[in-house]
Parts: C-alpha cells; sequence; structure tokens
C-alpha cells in the first residue's frame, strides 16, 4: 500500500503498513520504549527458514535482524501515526509462514489445530505515553484492510478477556477479546485462563468494496 492509500482509522490516527520506506519510524519508537517487551524488537513470533526461534539464537542482534526481515517483505505491521506523523503503536501481523511461533497457550492451541487460518494477528504496541487512547483499535481495524488489501482470508488471534477482572494494559500484549469482538471476531475455544483463540473472515478489498 502506498503512502497515498494510507487508511485513515480514526480522527486523532492514521494507520501505514510498515515497510522499507518507514523502517525509521517504526525503529524510532522501539527505541523510545527501551527495545519493548524487554528488547525484543517484536520478533517473538518470527523464525527462521529451518523454523528456530530467532529468540532462541544467543548474541542476536535483535534491531538488525528485525530490519532485515521489514526489508524483505517477511515482516508485517499496521504502523499508527499520531497527528504530527509520529509513530505511537502497531498490531503486527502476517501470513502463517511469516509468523509461525505461538509465544504463549502453543500446547493448548495445537491440541486441537485443524482448519489453520491464512492469517494471524499476533501483537499489538502502544507507546507508554499514549495508553488508553485507541491506539490498539486503530492497529487493528488497520491491520483488517490491510489484510483484505492483501487477499483477505480467515484471521486469527488469542487476545485476553478484560471484562469482570483487573487487566493491566501493558500485559494485553495480545489486546482483547472485547475489542476483536468490536470487530466481528468470533471465539473459537478457550486456550487459558484468561485467553481465547478468536476467528473472522475477511474478504478481500474489491469484493468488500463491491457489498457496500
Amino acid at each position: 500500500m502506498s503512502q497515498a492509500a494510507d487508511c485513515t482509522t480514526a480522527p486523532a490516527w492514521s494507520v501505514r503498513p510498515l515497510e522499507a520506506s518507514i523502517w525509521e519510524d517504526f525503529a524510532e519508537l522501539v527505541e523510545r520504549n527501551g527495545g519493548v517487551f524487554g528488547g525484543c524488537w517484536c520478533m517473538g513470533h518470527h523464525a527462521t527458514e529451518d523454523g528456530t526461534s530467532f529468540h532462541a539464537i544467543r548474541g542476536l542482534d535483535k534491531r538488525a535482524a528485525k530490519e532485515e526481515l521489514v526489508r524483505s517483505g517477511r515482516a508485517h505491521a499496521a504502523l499508527v501515526y499520531d497527528e504530527k506523523g509520529v509513530a505511537q503503536g502497531w498490531a503486527k501481523y502476517g501470513r502463517l509462514e511469516e509468523l509461525p511461533i505461538l509465544a504463549q497457550h502453543r500446547r493448548a492451541y495445537e491440541k486441537e489445530a485443524r482448519d489453520l487460518p491464512e492469517w494471524r494477528i499476533s501483537c499489538f504496541y502502544t507507546d507508554t505515553r499514549h495508553r488508553r487512547e485507541g491506539i490498539a483499535r486503530a492497529g487493528l481495524a488497520g491491520a483488517l484492510e490491510l489484510i483484505a488489501a492483501g487477499g483477505g482470508g480467515t484471521v486469527e488471534s488469542i487476545p485476553e478477556i478484560v471484562s469482570g477482572r483487573t487487566a493491566h494494559g501493558r500485559f494485553l500484549f495480545q489486546a482483547s477479546v472485547e475489542l476483536f469482538e468490536e470487530h466481528g471476531f468470533e471465539r473459537v475455544r478457550q486456550l487459558g485462563k484468561w485467553a481465547w483463540l478468536v476467528r473472522r473472515a475477511v474478504p478481500p478489498a474489491a469484493e468488500a468494496a463491491g457489498a457496500i
């Protein structure tokens, strides 16, 4: 998607696809937040070509590894910008071959793994100074638009239920079930105390436009 085709998802936020041309915006956001999630550089769901988790590689320069994935088109995200053009968060998405690793709940997932989807939305991040301002919502909406532009298909994620409990936003790496349900996802099965596998079908962009 070109810059001219950026999808505005809320009055205060706009979304652009993470690609080589805006790598430095993504890198500045990560560095501003100390590498995010303990310095992971959002590498937790990626693997090498032989299936090795990047997190299992000792001494890996995660910044360089992430940059190489982005520049080679093997890492995608809906990058959320504020009105000043500064990146403030993202929703990471990709096809299964791009995001093969389930950082959590893998055993429960694989117990009944069937009818695999085409896409996963695997994690979210929001700048620490802008939490609870709708960035995850903008990122999710943007990711779904980008998936539709990429041909659509079945999309899955593993968010957590937040209603009825105290859930600290800094630990909701995969957002909330309730947010996904607002965007048309349905619960498939429970994978943990609060975690649910959710899915929805996203039509291709041309088909969705024809239905309006």
